[in-house]
């Protein structure tokens, strides 16, 4: 059983469908967006290996050839060299702008290659099959693609809305307990930024997310792709509700950046810290109740996620450096952090006009070196 959740974006718009056994169907359901019978497939070794020829045997049965690229995996390959040899593999397979191209993957992929389709002879259609938890609650929906660079994630891309996107719960059957637990992090965060409902409905039921529960597992993809679907037609370009997306992000993506973008800390786990951080910073500015941060704290580690500086293990974070980060971040404004605080659960907000000083006070409370 699957459900489709459309994002309105006028003559744009698509459909997320998200349910089991859908990478069965996907040379059905993608046959129709391509005007020739063909599929650059853009894909890492690790998805490419374990569900590559589910994928292949799908489209070929549906009359489609299909033309895979396989990346190393790993954040690394979000870089311009990643990007610069994606691009060249496109042209060797001679794609002309009437061609479309699948990012078959987590969120590594669907940025890479949403990317590289956006500026690919400067735009070709791309659709998205998310084969993690993170990619198919977040990064999948919505059309935003980057790639890395030294002074941050996410620094280069562009908007560039993909035709379709697949989430197939049943790959997530594969996917390594600790990519879920990142994930996670991204579910959670919806509650956290609007939907006190829900966050309350994770506390009792997370452990069943986690778990890959089948009901528990439909409800909750289909939650936060629903909220995100309605931020995005909103906001399309974050100018302004759709920023509420990246609470947590601006702690997280420094912490990140520290810590080389590796395996020393995923992108969830730092969204995940970042996350209670800014709880506890709206605390201490006397934004949100100590208890609200409390809770969203627990509610976080009860996942088994990080909560804290010291919850990396083996990594010391100074302040400064965290700080010279996130003034790099694409939200910050004329020298001036910008931050997704909160007044409570589910009742996140944009501050436009953070004091660095009070940032580097807060870091230096919650255990980072000056």
């Amino acid at each position: 059983m699957s459900r489709a959740i459309a994002v309105g974006l006028g003559a744009r718009a698509y459909e997320v469908v998200v349910g089991a056994g859908l990478i069965a169907e996907a040379g059905a359901r993608l046959a129709p967006h391509l005007r020739r019978q063909r599929l650059a497939v853009v894909s890492d070794e690790t998805v490419w290996a374990l569900h590559g020829a589910r994928l292949s045997a799908s489209l070929q049965a549906a009359g489609v050839a299909v033309l895979p690229i396989v990346i190393a995996p790993g954040e690394q390959a979000k870089s311009f060299a990643g990007l610069a040899e994606l691009i060249d593999r496109l042209l060797e397979l001679e794609l002309d702008r009437g061609d479309v191209i699948a990012a078959f993957g987590g969120g590594v992929v669907g940025d890479l290659a949403g990317f590289a389709a956006a500026i690919y002879k400067r735009g070709i259609d791309f659709v998205q099959i998310p084969t993690t938890l993170l990619a198919q609650v977040d990064s999948s929906v919505g059309g935003k693609t980057a790639i890395d660079v030294a002074a941050g994630k996410n620094l280069v891309g562009a908007f560039h809305q993909p035709r379709l996107v697949l989430a197939d719960l049943d790959v997530l059957a594969s996917l390594p307990d600790r990519e879920m637990r990142a994930g996670y992090a991204e579910v959670i965060k919806y509650g956290l930024l609007g939907d006190f409902g829900f966050f309350e409905w994770l506390e009792a039921h997370g452990d069943e997310v986690l778990a890959r529960e089948p009901q528990a597992l439909s409800r909750a993809v289909g939650r936060c792709v629903q909220m995100k679907a309605e931020i995005v037609a909103e906001d399309e370009t974050e100018q302004g509700r759709r920023a509420l997306l990246n609470l947590g992000h601006t702690f997280g993506h420094a912490l990140e950046a520290e810590t080389g973008f590796g395996a020393v800390l995923l992108h969830g786990e730092a969204v995940a810290a970042g996350q209670a951080m800014a709880f506890r910073f709206s605390a201490a500015q006397g934004l949100c109740r100590a208890q609200d941060a409390v809770r969203a704290e627990r509610a976080i580690a009860a996942a088994g996620l990080p909560t804290t500086l010291g919850d990396v293990a083996g990594h010391p974070f100074a302040a400064d450096r965290l700080v010279a980060h996130m003034a790099q971040d694409k939200k910050a404004q004329g020298g001036r952090l910008t931050f997704i605080l909160a007044r409570g659960i589910g009742e996140a907000f944009v501050a436009r006009d953070v004091d660095a000083g009070q940032v580097r006070g807060f870091l230096l409370a919650e255990g980072a070196t000056p």
